[in-house]
């Protein structure tokens, strides 16, 4: 059989493998694609529930917030040890526990806007510097502007939103904000030695209250939010709808939406009905005369109070209040902002309050981060939308396994959500561009790569084993061939100058020639017939190596004379020479398999360059930095070709083509000298020398 005709034959053989490997493969594949796809739908669905939860957090937190924090100063603690402090939404720059927040803000019954950033007195008095209130009444202003462009408030002076007590005593907007330069308002004077605070509670029947014309008129702008959403909505432009994009709904995630979302309303419609209205006690100051009579109340001492730049005493009547309160609205406006607000009632009147939003914050801050951490970014694209519209869209970092085709125009739905009331008009869709792999699926995979890569593998094993077996087989031929050849051509000289001995055909002047003949052709032979039967021993491990401590000297003494009688007939010298102190080494060898090491090495040189000017063998020995004694045998002849030095120690492997070639030989002696010196822990290598091939053997000094 021909290399070409063995490739043949492994090519047909992994084909008639791979070809019902992959139908299998293929059709397992194909039936975990709706598995795959509810397993995704799945990651999907429980990522919506964490975006859920943040959207749970600030309803929550927004929700249970007391009526008097949107009030620059509110009243903590009861009785005598109530103080005066900041309201928590009084900060600047606002907290972030909202993202996107721009502000907060309170209408009264008369379309009033105030915000709990602009103090309602001098600002020096809480610490507030120029810079800072200037600030704070740009923030206020933006806000105003927003919602007056929203038409939720109408246009008021600012100076009356900024301090309408600073405008009742006759002080305009500008000394306000210069209010550091001027005297404390002597309204903050107290006295030192007051008795308890006084409370009055006002007792109102919460549902008895009523709307008034006035209240409704003047927040009116607040209950159409509902409505001008829709129609803000139907406006659109056709490519912001949600209904617009070519989503092919192929797994019936649309049905199980709707049915989803009209379980959540039944859900949230009996939550509402609990928490529809909450009824609030709010504790509010109310300033004094310094005359009056009224007990004092300690303001929040701080590093500002502690150097004197706040007063630490005020007059203040705590008044208690119980108001109504109902649960958080959220709408989209049509500057694009969102707007979070509840209605309150309180001292008989109706007020709004809320917070403004910036829309693209806001949903960065609590559906972005949540979708780019998910394993779904990298096979799913997210669209935020609000009643149909897309507000945000977020396209998926899409893995080699998950890229879309560049002819792929539509999506599949994968799933659709909507978030907690009051958001519930924001809705999460996921969409897949190509369906990804599920867990099955990677098995799958992984397990068709590993048999792919098992057949090709051990198809290119099968190959290469029968092309070793191929070479091999032919090897084995060239040897015998080439042993037949060194065994008969001594064999027929030997023959030869016997009879003509035993006839008595030579005279006494050659008979010591033919002797001679006779005697080295014999060694020859013998030397041929121990390196097969050597070679066959160690491929068996029947023969283990004897190895012993010999110095140097000890086994040069042993290899020279056996050199010498080998070099004889060829004409050759032996040249062998080193330092005199590596003599007295020693070096743990087999002393017989030295020699025949040597001997073969030699026979090499010799046959190699019997042509060559210089008819010598140089043995040269030294030790090396790391101990080991290096042998070095070197000839004077052609050398060898790079590409042969790491073949020439393969077994049966001649560099000469076995009909062509002019060196005898059968291609096992260099073999064997490598497996004897692998066997004593030796090393053999060869280099070109100019001229010649030097033939390098190391031995170790310890055992």
């Amino acid at each position: 059989m021909t290399r070409r005709s063995l490739t043949l034959l492994m090519v047909l053989f992994f084909l008639a493998l791979a070809l019902p490997t992959s139908i299998l493969v293929y059709q397992a594949y194909g039936q975990l694609k709706w598995e795959a796809f509810y397993q995704h739908q799945r990651l999907a669905r429980e990522l919506t529930l964490r975006i859920d939860s943040g959207f749970r957090n600030v309803i929550a937190r927004e929700e249970n917030r007391p009526i008097s924090d949107y009030e620059f100063l509110n009243v903590s603690g009861e009785g005598q040890t109530a103080f005066l402090q900041p309201s928590p939404l009084s900060q600047f720059p606002a907290a972030a526990n909202l993202p996107g927040l721009l502000g907060y803000f309170q209408v009264d019954a008369a379309g009033r806007l105030g915000t709990p950033i602009v103090p309602e007195s001098d600002a020096s008095a809480y610490g507030i510097s120029a810079t800072e209130l200037d600030a704070r009444v740009q923030q206020a202003e933006r806000i105003r502007g927003i919602l007056g462009e929203n038409r939720l408030v109408g246009k008021s002076d600012v100076a009356e939103m900024i301090a309408p007590e600073a405008a009742a005593g006759g002080l305009a907007a500008d000394e306000v904000i210069n209010a550091p330069q001027r005297e404390q308002r002597s309204v903050l004077a107290g006295a030192a030695d007051s008795a308890a605070t006084q409370i009055s509670t006002n007792e109102v029947a919460l549902d008895k209250f009523a709307v008034s014309d006035a209240d409704s008129s003047a927040q009116a702008g607040f209950d159409d939010l509902s409505s001008r959403a829709k129609a803000s909505a139907a406006s659109r432009a056709p490519a912001d709808q949600v209904k617009d994009l070519k989503l092919e709904d192929n797994f019936q995630v649309a049905a199980e939406a709707e049915a989803e979302a009209a379980a959540q309303l039944v859900i949230t419609g009996k939550q509402a009905e609990g928490k529809r209205l909450r009824k609030e006690k709010v504790n509010l100051p109310q300033t004094l005369a310094s005359s009056s009579p009224a007990s004092e109340v300690r303001l929040a001492e701080n590093d500002q109070a502690a150097s004197g730049s706040l007063p630490r005493q005020q007059n203040i009547r705590i008044e208690t209040f119980e108001s109504k309160v109902e649960p958080m609205e959220f709408a989209l406006l049509d500057s694009g902002h969102f707007v979070l607000f509840r209605r309150v009632w309180h001292r008989d009147q109706r007020y709004v309050q809320g917070a403004l939003i910036d829309q693209a914050t806001f949903i960065d801050g609590l559906i972005s981060s949540a979708f780019r951490e998910s394993s779904l970014s990298s096979m799913s694209d997210l669209i935020v939308a609000y009643r149909g519209t897309i507000l945000r869209q977020y396209a998926a970092n899409y893995s080699r396994l998950y890229r879309p085709g560049n002819d792929q125009e539509n999506s599949d739905l994968l799933y659709q959500g909507r978030m907690i009331a009051p958001f519930g008009d924001v809705e999460l869709i996921y969409t897949l561009a190509r369906l990804p792999v599920g867990a099955g699926g990677q098995v799958i995979i992984w397990s068709a790569l590993v048999i792919a890569v098992v057949l090709i593998g051990g198809c290119l094993m099968l190959l290469r084993l029968g092309q070793r077996q191929l070479a091999l087989a032919r090897q084995q031929q060239d040897f015998v061939s080439a042993v037949s050849h060194e065994l008969k051509t001594p064999l027929t000289s030997i023959r030869m100058y016997g009879e003509m001995l035993r006839e008595g055909w030579a005279d006494e002047a050659k008979r010591k020639t033919y002797y001679d003949f006779i005697f080295h052709e014999a060694e020859r032979l013998t030397r041929l017939i121990n390196n097969v039967l050597q070679l066959a021993r160690l491929s068996r491990n029947e023969q283990a190596a004897s190895i012993s401590a010999v110095t140097v000297g000890d086994a040069l003494a042993e290899l020279e004379p056996r050199l010498l009688t080998q070099l004889e007939p060829s004409g050759f010298s032996l040249n062998i020479g080193g330092d005199a102190a590596v003599l007295v080494v020693p070096i743990h060898i087999d002393v017989d398999w030295f020699i025949q090491i040597f001997i073969n090495l030699v026979d090499n040189a010799v046959k190699f360059s019997a042509n060559a000017a210089h008819r010598s063998v140089d043995i040269e020995y030294r030790q090396l930095q790391d101990g080991r004694v290096q042998f070095a045998v070197r000839d004077h002849g052609p050398g060898i070709e790079a590409d042969q030095m790491k073949k020439i120690f393969t077994l049966f492997y001649r560099s000469e083509n076995e009909l062509t070639r002019e060196t005898v030989g059968t291609g096992i002696g260099l073999a064997l000298v490598q497996q004897l010196a692998s066997a004593m822990r030796a090393e053999v290598d060869v280099v070109n020398s100019d001229p010649g091939a030097e033939f390098r053997v190391r031995f170790p000094t310890t055992g």
